[in-house]
């Protein structure tokens, strides 16, 4: 038969194990050897189940028994191993014969461009006209981030178009473990697109967190240098590229603080209203004043009405009404 996992990375002896392994169905823990038969498989030593469970062609329980991973499972596990191999080494090479360095000196001959001033090294704040520019200025820092990564959107929203871009520079950073951390406008529980995005990021070791409260558009990598709008009401003019300390500093400061006055992003498990929250939206509908809807409701209004901002910070919510409104296109008051 052959190796034909050879290109994956798994020997012939790993593979025959596996092969076993799906032949038997499961392997007892150490402490509980089974009886062979005259047709049992082989044996496998607890080091070749490690081995597999390393590979990620088979997964150990609490107990200790082993189980083998579903072929298609496997084979992705793999082929994503494999990937990431290839990924690390292609990103090593490029860093140990300084590709980059030496494709960005070719600049320096260009007679300009839209972010001429940042050809100067020395430069402490830089000026990037256009979006292209910026998202140059952006796959730059990103390339060379080694331990983390700040971004906040304070639209909340992201466009197809830049989640298309993004991506790849984002998984990129997780891969290489820069520590990730975004905080997103509160109009992210009204985009499924977005929300999406951001929960799959968060799958991969992201960290996301939500503000209710108006702020700064900012990315800041590695603690060193940092990109914010020249215009914040028109972001498409371009950004300052920040390499200032003391101006880095304080920027991160800013982060931190926004951070601290942000939620969790609620998982999928949390998109539904509980109980007491299903009550008190029927309850903007039915009572006129909070009084009226915490007594029918057996709660104080103090309690309702902290109940009643968790509900609309939930839904991105202005005021009740658009509150009311959001829960209903939810489904949330059917």
């Amino acid at each position: 038969m052959g190796n034909p996992l050879a290109f994956l990375g798994v020997n012939e002896e790993e593979e025959r194990q596996y092969r076993s392994l799906l032949r038997r169905g499961s392997f007892p823990p150490a402490s509980d050897p089974q009886e062979p038969g005259p047709d049992s498989p082989p044996s496998l030593e607890e080091s070749a189940l490690d081995r597999l469970v390393a590979l990620g062609l088979a997964t150990r329980n609490t107990q200790g028994a082993v189980r083998p991973v579903p072929p298609p499972r496997a084979v992705d596990a793999l082929i994503d191993g494999r990937l990431r191999r290839l990924r690390e080494e292609l990103e090593s090479e490029a860093t140990r014969h300084s590709v980059i360095e030496s494709l960005f000196m070719e600049r320096l001959t260009a007679p300009s461009s839209p972010r001429a001033d940042a050809d100067d090294p020395g430069q402490m704040i830089t000026q990037l006209h256009g979006i292209d520019a910026v998202r140059e200025a952006i796959d730059e820092l990103t390339f060379f981030a080694r331990t983390e990564d700040l971004t906040t959107e304070p639209t909340g929203v992201l466009t197809e178009e830049s989640i298309a871009v993004s991506h790849p520079i984002n998984m990129r950073l997780l891969r290489r473990g820069v520590r990730m951390r975004m905080i997103m406008g509160s109009a992210i529980m009204q985009d499924d697109t977005t929300l999406t995005y951001m929960r799959d990021l968060v799958s991969h070791g992201a960290e996301v967190r939500i503000s209710h409260h108006p702020i700064e558009r900012v990315i800041i990598v590695d603690r060193s240098a940092a990109l914010t709008p020249i215009n914040p009401a028109h972001t498409s003019v371009g950004a300052l590229l920040v390499r200032e300390p003391g101006l880095v500093a304080t920027l991160v400061t800013l982060f931190e603080r926004m951070w601290e006055g942000a939620d969790e992003l609620p998982g999928e498990d949390a998109d539904m209203p509980s109980d007491i929250e299903r009550e008190i939206l029927a309850m903007l509908r039915e009572a006129d004043k909070d009084e009226t809807a915490a007594r029918r409701l057996g709660v104080s209004v103090r309690t309702y009405r902290k109940h009643l901002a968790v509900i609309m910070r939930r839904l991105g919510a202005a005021n009740r009404v658009e509150a009311a409104l959001l829960a209903h296109e939810k489904g949330w008051l059917s």
